[in-house]
């Protein structure tokens, strides 16, 4: 049985969303790691780019990175959603037969926030209206499904370099 966090950044009451739509027919859902072929094929075909974005403050994802290496990621990342330490949503097409990107909503590891959130698409999705969307969608979202007052969208209300550089929690 999951045990809840000795101390929780979220009311121990919330329900985190299990599906969510969004204007192109997409949707969001927790990840899993039954994931992991079609995440395998997102991330390392997006790599470079994920790692530009990623890679000073999260080290991801690693050039080499195995099948069983990101099994086990995902694997870490369902097991923190059931816990509610952190969530990871994977954008999928209607039929999950392509896994398009991934949303992250952390605890804040950095003053100012009580979350902080990012989010990408695969470089084939960048520019599209996909992209767009999502954009759109995550803030909405998250002010309107998630109990956060001071939410953090790193890569968009701040540089990665300029979250680095905040002081920590």
């Amino acid at each position: 049985m999951p045990t809840k966090p000795e101390n929780p950044w979220l009311p121990p009451d919330f329900v985190h969303p299990t599906h969510v739509e969004i204007p192109t027919g997409h949707h969001l859902r927790p990840i899993r790691a039954e994931d992991v072929d079609l995440d395998m094929v997102a991330v390392m075909s997006s790599r470079e780019r994920l790692w530009s974005i990623y890679g000073a403050a999260w080290g991801w994802p690693p050039a080499a990175m195995t099948h069983e290496q990101d099994r086990e990621d995902l694997a870490r990342h369902a097991a923190e959603m059931q816990t509610h330490e952190s969530f990871n949503y994977a954008l999928f097409d209607a039929d999950e037969t392509a896994l398009l990107g991934c949303v992250y909503i952390d605890p804040p590891e950095k003053v100012g926030a009580d979350a902080e959130i990012s989010w990408w698409v695969i470089d084939a999705c960048v520019g599209t209206e996909v992209h767009t969307a999502l954009n759109s969608f995550v803030p909405q979202w998250v002010a309107t499904s998630w109990p956060l007052e001071r939410p953090r969208y790193v890569g968009r209300d701040l540089t990665w370099k300029q979250w680095m550089e905040l002081p920590a929690r």
